[in-house]
């Protein structure tokens, strides 16, 4: 029927996105977080994300929410307060602290996309980054370079290839596109250049390990 929108089937049953929780100084950032929602919507994949409604964070919960989308927002028990973060949509799952959080997010995710954002963006980019090049994931990672935001941290890489830091075959991990659409459509065919990756069974025990010695000094 017209006006019906067209759905398209993704590989994707749940995206992490990593974004600032501040919605930065030029709308361009705002309406790539709520086109990225959408697009999401659009093709029937839920959203993982770190919680709370500030932000870039809030402008992409909200879009995937309110399409119809599941949202699961992780987020340290440290942060729950409404003061800090406002109030999550969707389910909200507390966590020990930020490191339980990025495993839980990895963990629950087929996929990462990073929106603009600050030193915790960065900080989360990196690290499944780093997990994807010693083969502990083999999940696509994202860039949504909005009007040339991540140019300087790619032109970094690209140097850090050129002078042996980094392999050649690894700067392929990185997928980097001007808006959601085109990003998302590059994660569906995306195809893992590196080898060695971990089984998804020594990743899940990996995490079971990690929350066991977790609660355990916790207890003590």
């Amino acid at each position: 029927m017209e006006g019906e929108k067209k759905t398209i089937k993704s590989r994707f049953k749940k995206v992490c996105v990593f974004c600032g929780s501040s919605t930065g100084k030029r709308n361009c950032y705002r309406d790539a977080a709520i086109e990225l929602g959408k697009e999401l919507v659009s093709r029937k994949v839920d959203l993982v994300y770190g919680g709370g409604s500030i932000g870039l964070m809030g402008l992409v919960s909200q879009a995937v929410h309110g399409g119809g989308g599941h949202v699961l927002g992780i987020i340290p028990k440290t942060l729950m307060s409404k003061e800090i973060t406002g109030e999550t949509v969707g389910e909200v799952r507390p966590v020990a602290d930020m490191h339980q959080r990025k495993a839980e997010m990895a963990r629950h995710s087929d996929a990462f996309i990073a929106l603009p954002g600050g030193y915790g963006t960065l900080e989360e980019l990196l690290e499944v980054i780093t997990w994807a090049q010693l083969g502990i994931h083999d999940k696509p990672v994202g860039l949504l370079n909005v009007d040339g935001f991540y140019n300087s941290l790619l032109t970094f890489i690209d140097k850090a290839v050129d002078d042996g830091f980094i392999k050649p075959s690894q700067r392929n991990i990185i997928v980097s596109a001007p808006n959601a659409k085109e990003l998302v459509q590059k994660l569906e065919e995306y195809v893992p250049v590196h080898v060695g990756v971990v089984s998804k069974l020594r990743w899940e025990m990996e995490q079971v390990g990690y929350n066991a010695s977790l609660h355990a000094g916790m207890a003590r």
